[in-house]
């Protein structure tokens, strides 16, 4: 696929070709394969958790450096805060209360509808202590803090991220980092290509152990997902759009090429430059959305938001662990930190979910092979989502700062605002 100077999508290669070249497709075929392998044939199906592992062991590698890079990048790349001044302060703290309230519903919701919760009759899954560690009786910030990593990779992040943000040579850091950053995301590139065989290996085991009737509770999920962040799209930003006189249902017309090509290949970033255009043609400022659009990408993330509270309480669910409130409120604020990590590029979110896992150390992080066989028909929503986020953001800061003036009319009169 491709854009004509008009940005509509021209077909350049046969459907076949299409079809066959999609990783989405492949990563089906092989959950088809572990399914039929795993209910046929269990023992053998079971001999298949080595390959969904080690995905899951080559994945954990990535989750330090991406989210050191992703987060000093985010924080060095704002450059002088008083020189952005109050836009900037004003784009954080609408990135915060408006994520952190994705995630207040991701959680709201699952626990609402449960999509963990599966008849157990005759499965160990609820086992999760053969898994991880027991929790100390008193707990320990410092001891937290100091047997995990991703706590310590995240202050040092934020340390070096303010401390590149005053250096004299800052430029030059930062473009080192960032060709750093393209190398690591290079390297994740390749090895979401062996996602199908993580997958069919998660699945085969998953459905060779515990059955056909597994499927449901993944279905549910993926069910789950899709109306939730439906709901927060055209709900949640829905009316923050409408406070301001505005329709989230002709932007999303406006930018709807945008959106058919984050669907295709599941990355908000591969229209990140025809957003910003757009953005500008509708009347925002070009400073307003060079800060907010391309810093939203790090600290805006609704629509991960949303899927890494859901998919935390769905293992909790899935292996009958308990979370106590303060538990979920610290949940929720390492979730406010990671997931500003979680790039808008396939299989970040996946990371993010991971280390999330690790950081709390009460859910198997093992669990993520039962995710993984959904977890790529998720990111289309997590990627939308994301893009959609940012855009609305960006519209809402140019608003209220005044940012916001009438260009020549871009719309039709059926599209207009």
């Amino acid at each position: 696929m491709k854009l004509n100077p008009n940005n509509e999508i021209q077909p350049n290669k046969s459907l076949l070709y299409t079809i066959t070249t999609n990783l989405t497709f492949w990563v089906l075929i092989a959950i088809i394969a572990g399914v039929l392998l795993g209910h046929f044939h269990p023992k053998e199906g079971m001999q298949m958790k080595i390959v969904g592992d080690a995905f899951i062991s080559i994945i954990k590698v990535f989750i330090a450096p991406i989210i050191f890079l992703t987060i000093v990048l985010g924080i060095s790349g704002m450059g002088d805060l008083k020189k952005v001044g109050r836009i900037g302060i004003k784009a954080l703290l609408y990135f915060e209360v408006v994520t952190t309230f994705a995630l207040a519903i991701g959680i709201a919701v699952a626990y609402f509808i449960q999509p963990g919760k599966i008849d157990r009759t005759g499965l160990d899954m609820e086992d999760a202590t053969k898994y991880t560690t027991a929790a100390p009786k008193e707990f320990n910030w410092l001891t937290f803090f100091m047997d995990n990593l991703t706590l310590q990779v995240l202050l040092a992040a934020i340390i070096v991220g303010i401390i590149v943000n005053y250096l004299k040579q800052r430029e030059s850091v930062i473009a080192v980092l960032y060709k750093l950053s393209g190398y690591v995301f290079k390297a994740l590139k390749w090895v979401m290509y062996l996602a199908p065989l993580g997958a069919f290996g998660g699945m085969a085991y998953t459905i060779g152990k515990f059955g056909l009737h597994t499927l449901l509770p993944l279905g549910k999920l993926m069910l789950t997902v899709y109306v939730t962040m439906a709901i927060f799209i055209f709900v949640i930003l829905g009316s923050i759009m409408r406070y301001y006189k505005m329709s989230i249902w002709s932007f999303l017309k406006y930018i709807k090429a945008e959106l058919l090509i984050v669907l295709g290949t599941s990355s908000s970033e591969a229209a990140l430059p025809n957003l910003m255009e757009k953005l500008e043609k509708m009347g925002c400022s070009k400073p307003v959305v060079g800060l907010v659009v391309p810093t939203g990408y790090s600290f805006n993330l609704d629509g991960t938001s949303i899927y890494l509270s859901m998919s935390v309480i769905f293992l909790a669910q899935l292996y009958d662990v308990h979370l106590s409130f303060a538990e979920i409120l610290t949940i929720i604020g390492l979730l406010m930190i990671t997931s500003k990590g979680a790039a808008g590029v396939t299989g970040s979110g996946f990371i993010v979910l991971a280390s999330t896992l690790t950081a709390i150390g009460k859910i198997p992080v093992e669990g993520l092979a039962f995710l993984l066989g959904v977890d790529k028909f998720m990111s289309e929503a997590r990627a939308i989502t994301n893009f959609i986020g940012n855009g609305v953001a960006t519209i809402v800061i140019s608003k209220s700062e005044r940012e916001f003036v009438a260009v020549e009319p871009i719309l039709d009169e059926q599209q207009q605002f």
